[in-house]
């Protein structure tokens, strides 16, 4: 009877909990949407832009588009030579997060579980590339990219975009690793296992979620980079696509209704694949923070 009525009393105790709870509940969802929709507008805006003529942006900017046309997003292809540009994002892109996952989770490893002399003085040298400016050596590696006949090639854009991305990837896979418990390690060694066997089948499989992490970093950083794609590239079958918008853009004209459209095409693909990967990201960033 005791046990009934304590199992009554604990049930009453909980839908007391739960009702108190439900206001707080409600009122954070509102503000969350509200904040989403707040954040999420000027996406909306643009993609409803690039369906107008150039007339209607300037004479009823927030006014809904008379029909959805697709016209523009075609002409802003081709008039832009989007294709040429696109492709060069790709291969520039794809060609970076490649080396940066597989160089941060080497180093990342080494720094983590390896011991060596004077690892603690070169990962502070990584740390203080998280707080240098791209401007801060541009002059310095502008003078050996001419030595080297490295400008107007994809590896003159690709080894700033890998050497940039490091360090915060470093960063966050060390800060993962230190997380994995060092009996996991001893182990694996105790069954026989070298550092290439126990990188390989143990810790990279470990690391795919923070793999996924630096990824979409790197990715939405290296596809968006327009200072060093505009002034290492000057021939236009090798610019990237921040530098192929500005053909929408003259020193007296802008067509907004293709930049729109050019911005749309470039935007979307890049929203989509946070959207599939977001699990990842958080899962990333935060089970690092925990041991």
């Amino acid at each position: 009877m005791a046990a009934a009525a304590w199992s009554i009393n604990d049930g009453k105790h909980d839908r007391v909990q739960t009702g108190k709870q439900l206001p707080s509940k409600i009122l954070y969802y509102v503000v969350m949407i509200l904040l989403s929709c707040v954040f999420f507008y000027p996406m909306i805006w643009l993609v409803l832009s690039s369906f107008r003529p150039n007339r209607d942006i300037f004479t009823t900017p927030f006014a809904l588009p008379k029909e959805i046309d697709f016209h523009n997003w075609v002409d802003a292809w081709s008039v832009g030579n989007m294709s040429t540009y696109a492709k060069n994002s790709v291969i520039v892109t794809s060609a970076t997060i490649v080396f940066i996952l597989l160089f941060a989770s080497l180093a990342a490893f080494a720094f983590s579980k390896l011991r060596f002399r004077g690892s603690g003085t070169l990962m502070l040298m990584f740390v203080f590339g998280l707080f240098m400016p791209l401007q801060s050596f541009f002059i310095a590696q502008s003078y050996l990219f001419d030595k080297l006949n490295l400008k107007d090639s994809y590896m003159g854009l690709i080894l700033p975009y890998i050497g940039v991305g490091l360090p915060l990837a470093i960063f966050l896979l060390k800060a993962y690793l230190d997380s994995v418990p060092k009996e996991l390690m001893e182990a694996a060694r105790i069954d026989g296992c070298t550092d290439r066997v126990l990188f390989s089948r143990i810790i990279l499989p470990l690391l795919i979620p923070s793999l996924a992490t630096v990824g979409i970093f790197s990715a939405l950083n290296t596809w968006n980079e327009l200072l060093l794609a505009m002034l290492y590239i000057q021939n236009d079958e090798l610019k990237t696509i921040p530098v192929g918008l500005l053909a929408f853009s003259s020193r007296y004209m802008t067509d907004y209704k293709l930049l729109f459209s050019a911005l749309a095409i470039i935007t979307i693909p890049m929203i989509i694949l946070y959207v599939f990967f977001h699990r990842y990201i958080v899962a990333g960033l935060t089970e690092g923070a925990l041991k």
